[in-house]
């Protein structure tokens, strides 16, 4: 039987983010301005030419598989990142530490996409806080760390955008937001999952120390229409 985190581009736009999501009964994507994400069954062979039909001349994708893909017709394969799918499963609740998390609400989309853009965490635009939960650190009126979750795939729940300031490194902003993540996920009755490169050691050790594991390969494909 397919888990529900080998597809969760397209389960999700199914289920928790569906409110966010545009397409139809088997191709579903974001609004470009909320995540550059869409998806498909993956018993749907014709995902790519119907997503194809969707989309404008020139129209940016992203597309999570933990399946090698081949540049589709009519696409251009910009580029392509080797990732990993973790999850939390552990019975501890974690430490969250002494840091105060804030709350980022819309009049913080613009330090968010500072800081996205300087750290590089993933796709991040100025709707991307729609997806809800966002916290961050602030220092001297500056943001310099934050997370928030993406996809809502019940009973799962994925942690993103998890990001620091580089001169705010070494400090431990990251494993607090990460494990306030947690908390909130699991006090939901859900159980929390995230993504992260393949080759971000830095990451993968933080996350792996704070009790993830990994569950999958997820490759994430990014694609221009032509």
């Amino acid at each position: 039987m397919e888990h529900l985190l080998d597809n969760p581009v397209y389960n999700a736009l199914l289920s928790g983010d569906a409110h966010l999501g545009f397409g139809n009964g088997e191709v579903k994507y974001f609004d470009e301005e909320v995540s550059p994400f869409a998806g498909f069954s993956n018993h749907f062979n014709q995902g790519f030419d119907e997503l194809y039909t969707l989309f404008p001349l020139g129209r940016k994708t992203l597309y999570a598989s933990p399946n090698l893909l081949t540049e589709p017709k009519g696409w251009n394969l910009l580029n392509s990142i080797k990732g990993l799918q973790f999850i939390f499963e552990s019975e501890v609740n974690p430490d969250q530490g002494k840091f105060e998390l804030r709350p980022l609400q819309k009049h913080d989309v613009g330090k968010m996409m500072q800081l996205a853009t300087l750290t590089k965490p993933g796709p991040f635009s100025s709707r991307t806080i729609e997806f809800g939960h966002y916290y961050g650190i602030i220092e001297n009126d500056r943001l310099i760390a934050m997370t928030g979750q993406r996809l809502h795939i019940p009973p799962y729940a994925e942690i993103s955008a998890v990001c620091t300031h580089p001169d705010y490194l070494g400090k431990g902003f990251a494993a607090a937001l990460v494990q306030h993540q947690v908390n909130i996920i699991r006090k939901q009755g859900n159980i929390p999952f995230l993504h992260v490169r393949a080759d971000n050691l830095r990451a993968i050790a933080l996350y792996e120390r704070l009790g993830f594991t990994v569950s999958r390969p997820m490759n994430f494909y990014f694609l221009k229409r032509q």
